[in-house]
């Protein structure tokens, strides 16, 4: 019986794994859930998994969450505030560690989770952007696996000969990252400058929070998925190629120098890769439909146009900058679609704002957690002095 804490529980990430693991309750157990504030949807949850532990990141919230599982006759532990997350996952209340936490937020519980040994189903994307050779140090001191569980790099990873990074010695020519389009594929900048939320945030393929609908609509989540693929296997930018595929059947490829390539298929439903992970080196049901390929019918690929959405290539940017590069890239862009969301920054702007810090701020060494969050607060500072002037 393994046990697994799942941070970041009330997320989309977290829904799908719980599924999953409610499927086999003879294989895993929810032994850890942890929430950022949303205490209803977090006692729910702990009513239906009886976890050993329950941690709320926000210190405000632990007493209504606290009173609310005293209401409910649920004895699980209750801990709160940034460091209790940290606790929470590097502690010997979980064997696995499902670091779903959006943003910034989750780096700190991703490296603990790492230098713990634990087996890290690293759905954090941003922890590993802003801190991937702090994350591989982490790695190699805990001596734990990390799996993605984001569909693109879970697909590198099941087309790689043992999931194995040294792309050298398997072959490995490129990696191709596939790319929805997300909601706004083919429009103009003219007509991306009337875009609202709303709007932003209806994916056509994927169902996800908000932060994240955002980034597939201006590609920069496929920008973070490439600095993202770099830091996992170990590619150099210019072997990792985005391609969008607007049916989400294919969810990556990798092009071996004999010409082969290997692409993962499957319905776009992230249980997926979420019982990969789990379960790895096995298989298990997900709960996911089989693909019918006669009814899936015609497959297509286009290029991305990355005139339009350049959150892409501010990407590639930063990455070949290295340093802190990728660290100023995610908080500017975090900012960013946060004034967006609210109402305060145009759809169109997101891109300049991001532009601007990367042209602001010159990348600098990688010189440890203290520092690199220095980066991170220095890059959302100045992306609130941006905006400010913007507004003005």
């Amino acid at each position: 019986m393994k046990r697994v804490a799942v941070l970041g529980a009330t997320g989309s990430i977290g829904a799908s794994t719980l599924d999953v693991i409610a499927r086999h309750p003879d294989r895993f157990r929810a032994s850890v859930l942890a929430a950022h504030r949303n205490v209803e949807a977090l006692a729910t949850l702990c009513e239906r998994f009886r976890p050993d532990l329950a941690v709320i990141a926000d210190p405000a919230c632990e007493p209504e969450l606290r009173a609310r599982l005293v209401a409910a006759g649920v004895a699980t532990r209750v801990l709160a505030g940034p460091d209790a997350l940290v606790e929470a996952a590097a502690g010997g209340d979980a064997d696995i560690v499902v670091a779903a936490i959006v943003g910034a937020a989750g780096l700190a519980s991703t490296l603990a989770a790492a230098r713990a040994g634990k087996r890290l189903l690293l759905a954090n994307k941003e922890a590993i952007v802003m801190a991937g050779p702090l994350l591989a140090a982490a790695l190699a001191e805990g001596g734990g696996d990390l799996l993605p569980i984001d569909s693109e790099h879970n697909a590198v990873f099941q087309c790689l000969p043992g999931g194995r990074p040294d792309l050298g010695r398997a072959g490995v020519r490129r990696i191709v990252l596939t790319a929805s389009g997300g909601p706004f594929r083919g429009r103009t900048r003219d007509e991306l400058a009337r875009v609202t939320p709303a709007m932003a945030c209806a994916h056509p393929n994927w169902s996800m929070g908000r932060k994240i609908s955002v980034d597939s609509a201006t590609l920069m989540n496929k920008g973070l998925e490439v600095i993202e693929a770099h830091f996992l296997f170990d590619a150099p930018a210019d072997a990792i190629d985005v391609v969008v595929h607007p049916q989400s059947i294919i969810h990556s490829l990798v092009e071996y120098v004999d010409g082969s390539l290997l692409a993962q298929l499957g319905n776009p439903d992230m249980r997926t890769a979420i019982a990969y992970g789990l379960a790895w080196p096995e298989r298990l049901d997900a709960g996911v439909a089989a693909l019918d390929l006669v009814r899936t019918a015609q497959l297509g690929f286009e290029a991305p146009d990355r005139a339009t959405f350049r959150c892409l290539d501010l990407a590639y940017d930063a990455l070949r900058a290295g340093g802190t590069a990728p660290t100023t890239l995610n908080a500017a862009n975090e900012e960013a679609v946060a004034a967006f969301l609210e109402g305060r920054l145009a759809f169109t702007a997101i891109a300049e704002v991001i532009e601007s810090c990367l042209a602001d701020l010159p990348a600098g060494p990688v010189a440890g957690l203290e520092a690199l969050l220095d980066s991170d607060l220095t890059a959302r500072r100045h992306a609130h002095r941006i905006m400010a002037r913007r507004a003005a």
